[in-house]
């Protein structure tokens, strides 16, 4: 289990190196492919690298008739109080949800004897040659490398949110 700390401290330093071209789909699943370089804490000039997949599901509309008809346990009046700000608010209110969820069958690693620094340039310099639209390299934290993976996650739903937005209200979903 990770501690508070150790999630801020992956959240402060994780990098992306190399961002995807593409953004998360509106329609339809987005599979985005990642290497993560990590240098583990107690060891200098060795570098993990893991790839893998990510896979976005299509971001989801959530409007005020399903808040109206959401269940809150344990809330109290606190939900009371939402669910009633929601009515008085909600008409014009429509926000995304997006959902992630890891393939960890295609999680590979392996370690180089390197310094970072020789690995993060060459490993870049790989992806840009390859021009994959979909890939991203990123600089995590080893211990906690997954929790780099989803802050990569949620730099991607922040990108994606204004296209996203866009798509649904030309189609006239928003």
């Amino acid at each position: 289990m990770y501690r508070e700390d150790d999630i801020q401290y992956a959240m402060e330093t994780t990098r992306v190196l190399h961002e995807p071209d593409r953004r998360i789909d509106t329609f339809g699943n987005t599979s985005f492919e990642f290497s993560i370089l990590t240098e583990p804490m107690d060891e200098a000039g060795f570098v993990r690298i893991r790839d893998g997949r990510i896979e976005a599901g299509s971001p989801k509309i959530v409007t005020p008739e399903i808040i109206r008809g959401m269940q809150f346990e344990g809330f109290g009046e606190q939900a009371d109080r939402f669910l009633q700000w929601w009515k008085d608010n909600g008409p014009d209110l429509a926000v995304l949800r997006y959902g992630f969820h890891f393939q960890k069958t295609d999680i590979s690693e392996h370690t180089v004897h390197e310094p970072i620094e020789d690995v993060r340039a060459r490993v870049v310099a790989e992806a840009r040659r390859r021009a994959n639209p979909m890939l991203a390299i990123i600089e995590g934290v080893d211990d906690t490398w997954e929790i780099s993976l989803l802050k990569f996650g949620l730099d991607m739903i922040q990108k994606s949110q204004g296209i996203n937005l866009f798509d649904f209200k030309r189609r006239g979903l928003l």
